[in-house]
This record gives C-alpha cells, structure tokens and sequence, in this order.
C-alpha cells in the first residue's frame, strides 16, 4: 500500500504480509491513522470522522491510497483519491462505478479503543455494521439497497417540494418492493450472526446474548405502512418509515446491552459481533477479509483480551496489529514488523 497525504502521512509505503503484521510506536505516532488509511481503501471513508477535509494532510489539496492486493495469486489494484470534489476509486485501473466495488475486493474490518461506540449509540452505525455483513454474503443486496435508496430520495424530493400525493407515491411501488427485499436479507442474516455471536458472548462474557431486527415499520406490510403514516410524510417533508430506520437490538439477560455493561464489556461484546460477522464470511470465497487491532489491550483485562485474541486467531484473516510495544506475544511472532514514528514507517 502506498499513502499520500493522508492525515499526518506525507508519504508511506509499506508491503503487508498476508498472514500477520504488527506495527509498533509511540502515541500520537500515526499508527490509527495508517489503519484509517487501509480502512479507507476498502470503505471510501473513514471510521472516525465524516469530514473528508479532516484526512487530508494540512497544507495540500488531495489524498491517495493505491493498493495492491494478492486475490489467490492474482494481482488487483485498487485506489482511492479524496479532494474538495469529493472521492474518485479505481479498481483494476479502471474507474469504480460505486464505492461498493471496493468493499467487495477488499474487505475490512476494525476493532479500535472506540469500538464500543457499536453498542452505545444509536441505529445508524449498527444498519453500517449490518449491511458490510449482509452486502458479503448476500450477492443480490447491494443492487436491493442501492434501488431501495434511490427511490427513496426521490420520494423524499417530492415530499420536500410538496407535490401532490399521486407524485410522491409514483415511488411507492419500487421502495415497498425492494426496501422488503433489503429488511428480509438483513433479517436472514441476524438470524445466523445470534448462532455465532451467542455462542461468543457466553464464553467470553458469560451472559446470554440475544439479537434482533426490526424492520423500521411495525410488523404491517411496508405497503400499508406508507398508506397509514401519509399525514406525517407530508407534514414533516420527509418519509417516516422504511429500512433506514432499521434497528438491531442487541440484548444481555433479556435487558437493552448499553444499560447493563461497563464500557470494557461494551468494547468486548461489539468485538465479538465484529469477529461473528468475520465467522459468516463465504469459505468459498478467494478472498480473505483484513481485520485491523488498534491497541487491542486497552480497556481489556488480561483474561478477557486473551479470550479474544484466542478467537481472533482462530479466523480466517490477515491480521495487522497496532500496539504501543515492538513486542506482542499474544498472536505469535509476526511475519513483518513495522515501527512508526511522526508519521514515518520503518521496517524493522
């Protein structure tokens, strides 16, 4: 992988072993940010900020992550360059038609000190978290959702510039056909992930995990949905109803997960549904997914992290790991080791 003005990054380089990589450092060195870097070349965005302008490196104009990957022996590059226009991807050198041809060459996954943030806040990051999983296991999905959300904004559209209803709900039947089809896939898929995940989460926090999908619209069909919350898609200008307001629950002992944990254990049981999700990806495929470890000891006791890790071994993944220490026994010795100083990688 190759970076470009990407946050405290003028220029890096560095050649990942497919196995396990572990980069070491000092605080505020830039090893989150080398992370953010990979993550973005999969994602097209960032998972600590929003803000395109705030990844790229002060006093320049643009970013640009190039990859190459190694898919059972077959060289692919892919890339991404981030401007006040907005981003642009390659794959194979040629122009992405959407960020979502990244996410299927190369994807990955993060468990940072800021994981918790999965259990803690609100709807959107876990229907994010859904959706990654479903979109890799599910080959129909994403032309589903992408369908779904464009008859969704311009649904939305003619909500906001008040047309009347005829024009509004000359959406309705692309929205109720393919927002169904996304709510069923996600649901298939919550059904397999609780298999997995509950099976973790009684070894590793021993609590009964329950998890369930709620589809954004009541147990009615979405078709009688709409009829009934027309008034209020008027009023506010905006359509109240449907998959974006989707919701995972994720429940301890039968009680909401947030009000009963600790903020170790909340980084602890969203760790277990990420590496679950890792559990659901296709054995058949040839591509393998990358998870990253931002400083997995933080905010983890030695009995909890070594269960984690002991899980986190067990998967099928190129591993690369960020730790404060050149040494980090818990995974075995790593292929290739990597030092970060200023922004700066030096192969060690």
């Amino acid at each position: 992988m190759q970076v470009t003005d990407f946050r405290c990054l003028h220029q890096a380089e560095i050649d990942f072993d497919p196995e396990f990589t572990l980069i070491s450092g000092p605080n505020a060195s830039g090893k989150t940010s080398l992370l953010e870097a990979i993550y973005f070349l999969g994602r097209g965005r960032s998972f600590r900020t929003r803000r395109l302008e705030r990844l790229i490196r002060s006093g320049t104009e643009r970013l640009i992550i190039f990859g190459e990957l190694d898919i059972a022996g077959r060289r692919m590059t892919l890339g991404v360059e981030g401007s006040v226009r907005g981003i642009r991807a390659k794959l194979g050198g040629e122009r992405a038609a959407s960020l979502a041809e990244l996410a299927a060459a190369f994807p990955v996954q993060i468990i940072d000190p800021e994981v918790h943030r999965l259990i803690e806040e609100g709807p959107g990051r876990r229907r994010r978290f859904l959706d990654w999983g479903v979109f890799h296991v599910e080959p129909n999905f994403i032309g589903y959702w992408q369908k779904y959300y464009q008859a969704l904004r311009q649904r939305n559209a003619a909500l906001k510039a008040q047309q009347p209803r005829s024009m509004v709900c000359a959406w309705d039947a692309d929205l109720v056909r393919y927002g169904e089809l996304v709510s069923e896939a996600r649901r298939r898929y919550v059904t397999q992930l609780e298999i997995r995940a509950k099976r973790l989460a009684k070894d590793l926090l021993a609590l009964d995990l329950s998890l369930a999908y709620r589809s954004g619209w009541g147990y009615r069909s979405l078709r009688e949905a709409l009829d009934q919350i027309w008034v209020q898609d008027q009023q506010f200008g905006v359509t109240q109803i449907g998959p974006q307001r989707a919701e995972l629950t994720i429940r301890l002992e039968g009680f909401a997960a947030k009000d009963r944990i600790s903020r170790g254990q909340q980084k602890l049981l969203a760790a277990i549904l990420l590496i679950s999700q890792i559990k659901l990806f296709p054995l058949e495929s040839p591509i393998r997914p990358t998870l990253l470890l931002d400083d997995p000891a933080a905010e983890l006791d030695e009995e909890r992290l070594a269960g984690l890790i002991h899980e986190i071994r067990a998967q099928s993944v190129q591993l690369i790991v960020t730790t404060l220490h050149a040494e980090f026994a818990a995974f075995g010795a790593p292929r290739r080791r990597f030092h970060m100083d200023r922004g700066s990688v030096t192969a060690i």
